[in-house]
Order: structure tokens, then C-alpha cells, then sequence
């Protein structure tokens, strides 16, 4: 894959646009499984759901973001949404294991 100022027409732009977020899902999809394994760790639904955590690392997720040049509240927006429904995910997950 090309440096973008090296791309020399829309097609390999796309082309790099396109792999960055394939290996963004993936990322993701590892993230994920993370968070199922951290479920194992957690004893209760407030545990879960970690508030103190959740604005701990949207406030980290904000500093990172100035850092490579984005904009804090855009990624804030993301990570919320990304993260609460991994919460609710692994809520569910919690829930069978707790209520069997």
C-alpha cells in the first residue's frame, strides 16, 4: 500500500482507504473479544457497565485523537457508540452465565 502524498490516482487512494478499515474491523473484532473475556471478570451488572471506566477512556480516546489529529468529539461519538453496544453485549453475555 502507498503513503498517501505517493498515490497517483483515486483508485489506489480508495484502494488504501479500503485496507485501512478492513484492518480497523478486524481490530475491532478483536476488541470485542476482549471485552467477552473481560466479562468473566465481572461481578455484577454495575461492573459491567463500569461508568467510571467508560468516561475514563472516552477522556483518554479524546486526548489520543488530538494527538493524531482528529477532532475529540468525533471520536468520543464513535468510541460511545461503539462501546455501549459492546456493554450491551457483554451485559447479555453476563446475564446467561449469571442467570443459569
Amino acid at each position: 500500500m502507498k503513503l498517501p502524498e505517493n498515490c497517483e490516482n483515486i483508485s489506489e487512494v480508495r484502494y488504501a482507504i479500503d485496507q485501512i478499515d478492513r484492518q480497523i474491523i478486524d481490530l475491532l473484532g478483536e476488541r470485542f473479544a476482549y471485552v467477552k473475556a473481560a466479562s468473566r471478570f465481572k461481578t455484577s451488572e454495575v461492573s459491567v457497565k463500569a461508568e467510571d471506566r467508560f468516561n475514563s477512556m472516552l477522556e483518554q480516546r479524546k486526548i489520543w485523537a488530538v494527538e493524531a489529529g482528529l477532532h475529540p468529539d468525533v471520536i468520543e461519538k464513535m468510541y460511545r457508540d461503539l462501546v455501549n453496544y459492546f456493554i450491551n453485549e457483554e451485559l447479555k453475555s453476563w446475564q446467561e452465565k449469571n442467570n443459569s
